[in-house]
């Protein structure tokens, strides 16, 4: 064979191989743990019933989990192992008295899980699912109602539902339990008529308890009116003592809060005297301090004043006064220097021409006297004239003092007046006004000239001149 034919024979074998592998795969077949997997076929087996009887039976079951299934050999099916609710309604069923009524009740029922159960419900409903599994269990539960209604009254029935549920349930167990399956629980939910039957049941006691319901409200709203007056008495008492405490209390309050005030505007009365007396001691305190104050600058101020007039005095005599003693020794010296520069050009003019005749020397004899008369006059006139510019001289420089004296005050920026601003401003102009008074006694006392006498001098002899012409 060749190659390609081995490839080929090896893929077949390989699929095949795959192909059993998974049919083997889909034989191994599970359930959950609400199901029950019945295996038929293969080799019987024999069991046991509950009440000793053995036989052999063609199938085999597991409860949840998962088995394998032989191919071709055995079949498995599952039968529901849950629990179902079925809703019974009996819409018309005679009761023991013969009344119609409507019943409607619920149930859960499931298969036991028990061998011998899961057997008899296999051999029953395999195959039918669970929804043959309800029809017949509900037909059996709707049958065992009416069986229970018809040996019950209606009033058995409205007050004893339980005693019905049990009944239905005894009566249903056995077909049950030959099915393999039980009732877990079933009630009675609702049971009506159409005549009012059971309306009508319920009006006597409606009508007593009504009756019942207004006697004990009756009885409650008297016990509640008692309880209620016997609580405002009381209330009222209550409500008497304490306003009558409060008034008291309030009394006493009143009282205390009167005395406290008396004793509050006591004190009070006390402590502004005090104040009073304090605060006029701290006033008279503070003029006596503001008139120590105005003493001490009184006395500076007079320091201050003292030291100004001295400071004037010494720029006085050394400005005005030994400038003018310096003027006045120079115009004298200058009056000598005069008188010696003419004698002396006379005598060298003598002694020149000397040489000259007795005329000419009488000629200059003459007119020498006459030269030294003159300077003579000059002389006197200027002595005179150097007394009277002096005293010009002094009058020119008065304005130029009293500038001096007053020139400080503009060189001050400012000026703190303690006191009245008024007198202080005054008194300032005044002590301005008293240096420039004290100038020609200044004056006189440096340098003996009388400045007012010269002036008095003065307008006596223009008066005389202006008489005179």
């Amino acid at each position: 064979m060749s190659l390609v034919s081995w490839v080929i024979v090896v893929a077949a074998l390989v699929v095949l191989f795959a192909l059993f592998i998974l049919s083997l795969a889909k034989q191994y077949r599970k359930v959950g743990p609400n199901e029950v997997l019945v295996i038929s076929g293969g080799r019987k087996r024999t069991v046991t019933d509950p009440d000793g009887t053995r036989h052999k039976i063609g199938y085999r079951m597991h409860v949840g989990g998962g088995t394998f299934v032989l191919p071709f050999v055995e079949k498995a099916e599952v039968l529901p192992l849950e629990v179902f609710t079925l809703n019974m309604d009996i819409p018309e069923s005679l009761t023991a008295k013969g009344v119609i009524i409507r019943a409607v009740g619920q149930a859960q029922v499931k298969v036991k899980s028990d061998d011998y159960s899961v057997r008899l419900a296999a051999e029953q409903f395999l195959g039918k699912g669970l929804a043959g599994m309800k029809d017949i269990a509900q037909q059996i539960l709707e049958g065992s109602m009416r069986a229970v209604l018809g040996s019950m009254t209606v009033e058995q029935i409205y007050q004893n539902r339980d005693e019905f549920a049990e009944m239905v349930t005894k009566s249903a167990r056995k077909a049950f339990d030959s099915m393999g399956m039980t009732i877990l629980s079933f009630a009675l939910r609702e049971i009506s008529d159409s005549v009012g039957y059971i309306e009508s049941l319920g009006k006597p006691h409606i009508a007593r308890a009504k009756s019942e319901a207004e006697i004990a409200q009756a009885e409650a709203n008297k016990e509640a009116a008692i309880k209620a007056a016997q609580a405002r008495k009381e209330g009222d008492i209550a409500k008497f003592q304490a306003e009558t405490e409060v008034a008291r209390a309030g009394k006493e309050y009143e009282v205390q809060r009167a005395s406290f005030q008396a004793d509050i505007s006591q004190k009070r009365a006390l402590a502004d005297s005090a104040y009073d007396l304090e605060r006029l001691r701290i006033a008279q305190e503070i003029k006596k301090q503001e008139y120590q104050l105005k003493q001490i600058e009184k006395t500076e101020a007079i320091k201050v004043e003292d030291l100004e007039i001295a400071r004037k005095d010494k720029e006085l005599q050394a400005t005005v006064i030994k400038v003018a003693e310096a003027m006045n020794k120079q115009s004298r010296i200058e009056t000598d220097a005069e008188a010696y520069k003419l004698e002396t050009l006379f005598k060298g003019k003598m002694a020149g021409k000397r040489s000259e005749g007795m005329i000419e020397a009488e000629l200059i004899k003459a007119k020498g006297e006459s030269e030294a008369e003159a300077i003579a006059k000059k002389a006197a006139a200027m002595a005179s004239y150097n007394q009277a510019a002096l005293y010009q001289m002094y009058i020119e420089a008065l304005p130029q003092i009293a500038r001096a004296v007053s020139e400080p005050l503009s060189k001050v920026d400012k000026i703190v007046m303690v006191g009245n601003s008024g007198d202080g401003a005054s008194k300032i102009t005044g002590q301005v006004a008293s240096v420039l008074a004290q100038l020609p006694a200044v004056i006189e006392s440096l340098s003996g000239v009388d400045i007012k006498e010269f002036l008095k001098n003065l307008a006596q002899k223009s008066s005389a001149d202006k008489t005179d012409k």
